[in-house]
């Protein structure tokens, strides 16, 4: 079975806890605090594996959590960090957010991506003592890892693609100028799945070609097979329309090339206007006013046009050489840029969570809010208006009015999960 697409649930690792501890020895007096704090949550990175060529394991597993931190100890020691979860995908995954949409990454190359990062280990006491608070009772517990309900579509990487109607002979045609053995029939929907094959032109020139299951009138709304792979061709760099010029199963070869035209633009504006070479395929068993009609169709469109016959090789190799020419002009393989979200983007993601709570010990006010963790990951503290963004949410959620309610002074410390500041009114 060939699986392009599925949805998972990846989780980060939580950090682990903060330590409360006293430094207790013999001939020691006022040790005072010496809680560690905790190891970092376990990331989760995606990494492209080549002998993986689907999605099927995502079928059957759909919840993947890296581990924990580890809590921090007495004297001043660390909690481990977590290790991280590594999760192997077939080259050309997109990974993207399964709520919003927002690309996460393109698994096009071969480095590691870190989709979800782990929190951050919390504080231990020893961080809280001052010369007025000599013996701090509370650590910080560790910061959530990142979550993410995720979509993996699988964008093949090739840089020719077949399309057209079924049975025009696109699976003949990669069979005969590459490696490739798709299953060949006289049949409507033989190729079931996208099938790749290595071109080679030279010695040391070659392409990767895709044959993209057989497209009918309607497929952008989901009317067929083909349908379900026009995102395989959405990376080529270079589309070759096989059209069967012979007119053998009654449809007129001109109506045939706009009806695939037309799916591809209904799919995609890119697609539209990606470069196209026509292959007039069946030219032996076409009458030559069949051939003449369809010839001077395309010269008006001002497309190539190669005349073949793949069932018996007569104009591949003249088109193989026509579609090295074209790549040679083209830019490389389509990648996918990862989408990050901006402060402001993630304040309206979270506008319906701003639930929170205020905390007071020893004189120190703990905001607790989650939705804040993500607006500070993303906010830069040292930049003046980052700060400025950062102080207008506290006073647009209510927190300062709140913390104003509650008392509080002056110079009193205010902190939000790791970031402390003095509350100047």
């Amino acid at each position: 079975m060939f699986v392009d697409q599925a949805k998972i649930y990846i989780k980060a690792g939580d950090g682990g806890d903060g330590a409360v501890s006293f430094h207790r020895e013999k001939y020691v007096a006022a040790g005072g605090p010496d809680g560690g704090d905790g190891g970092k949550g376990g990331d989760i990175i995606f990494k492209v594996d080549d002998n993986i060529s689907n999605l099927i394991d995502f079928r059957y597993k759909k919840k993947y959590v890296a581990e924990k931190g580890q809590n921090g100890g007495a004297k001043n020691s660390y909690g481990r960090s977590a290790p991280d979860l590594v999760i192997k995908v077939p080259r050309g995954t997109v990974i993207k957010d399964a709520d919003t949409g927002r690309i996460l990454a393109d698994m096009s190359a071969d480095e590691p991506v870190t989709v979800a990062h782990g929190g951050k280990g919390g504080r231990g006491n020893a961080h809280f003592a001052t010369s007025t608070r000599q013996i701090p009772r509370f650590a910080k517990p560790g910061f959530r890892g990142e979550e993410f309900n995720i979509r993996l579509e699988l964008k093949l990487l090739a840089d020719v693609g077949l399309v057209g109607f079924p049975n025009v002979g696109k699976s003949t045609l990669i069979s005969v100028v590459s490696a490739a053995k798709p299953k060949i029939a006289n049949y409507h929907f033989t190729t079931l799945v996208p099938v790749l094959g290595v071109v080679k032109v030279g010695e040391e020139r070659s392409f990767v070609m895709a044959d993209i299951p057989g497209l009918i009138e309607g497929a952008s709304e989901g009317i067929g097979l083909g349908h379900e792979f026009l995102r395989h061709v959405e990376r080529c760099r270079l589309i070759v329309h096989v059209v069967d010029v012979s007119g053998i199963e009654g449809r007129d070869p001109i109506e045939d090339f706009e009806a695939i035209n037309k799916e591809l633009a209904n799919f995609s504006e890119d697609l539209a206007a990606a470069p196209q070479i026509v292959a007039a395929n069946k030219t032996d068993m076409a009458s030559p006013e069949q051939i003449a009609r369809f010839k001077e169709y395309i010269e008006k469109l001002e497309l190539p046009y190669y005349e073949i016959s793949a069932a018996t090789t007569k104009g591949t190799q003249e088109l193989i050489y026509g579609i090295n020419e074209k790549l040679a002009e083209l830019p490389p393989v389509k990648r996918f840029e990862a989408q990050p979200l901006t402060p402001e983007e993630v304040e309206r993601k979270n506008t319906n969570k701003r639930e929170f709570s205020i905390t007071v010990e020893d004189g120190v006010y703990f905001v607790e809010a989650d939705w804040l963790y993500d607006i500070l990951r993303v906010a830069d503290m040292d930049d003046y208006s980052s700060l400025q963004y950062f102080q207008n949410v506290l006073v647009s959620s209510g927190i300062i009015r709140k913390l104003e309610a509650m008392g509080i002074q002056e110079g009193d410390t205010v902190a939000v999960f790791d970031f402390e500041f003095e509350y100047i009114p």
